[in-house]
């Protein structure tokens, strides 16, 4: 899906009205005048619920020392998936965005991380998405944190995914 076309706004739910694009282009270069280091983590959780699963992805910007703020995009999709597809999809879905933004992040020296709401133990059944999703993100090139570092996901947007 094209990232321009896609519905964002903060967490106090202001709509964001231009591409996510020269939102971010914006941030960082508002960021980097008020003297904030920067990092930004992406990530994305879904909920079942009955037969509909939604997906949350978020892009979390931390100033160092600072606090942080972030960017989120809701999606709501009748697809019959198993935990496995619905792992990869989440993943997919963060490389996506990782994947539209990183030629922004690298021209503003900011690292990025994708994160992913898989559990590392394998007692939980997200687990069997693990290794396929690690080979996918550090296959486009991007760092990759699982759970229990993987908090973009499994905090931020845990808590946006209604």
């Amino acid at each position: 899906m094209e990232q321009s076309q896609q519905k964002w706004r903060k967490l106090n739910g202001e709509r964001i009205k231009v591409p996510i694009a020269d939102e971010v282009t914006n941030v960082l270069m508002r960021e980097r005048e008020a003297g904030h280091e920067l990092k930004v983590c992406i990530g994305t959780d879904s909920q079942v619920k009955g037969k509909e699963t939604e997906f949350a992805t978020v892009i979390v910007f931390i100033r160092k020392g600072k606090g942080g703020f972030m960017y989120i995009h809701n999606e709501i999709t009748k697809q019959k998936m198993t935990i496995k597809q619905r792992m990869l999809t989440e993943v997919g879905k963060s490389i996506e965005v990782a994947y539209a933004l990183c030629n922004i992040f690298s021209r503003f020296s900011v690292d990025m991380e994708v994160h992913a709401d898989i559990n590392t133990n394998p007692n939980f059944k997200s687990n069997d998405a693990l290794k396929e999703a690690m080979g996918y993100i550090v296959g486009m090139g991007f760092a990759f944190k699982a759970k229990p570092d993987a908090f973009a996901s499994s905090s931020c947007a845990n808590k946006v995914v209604q």
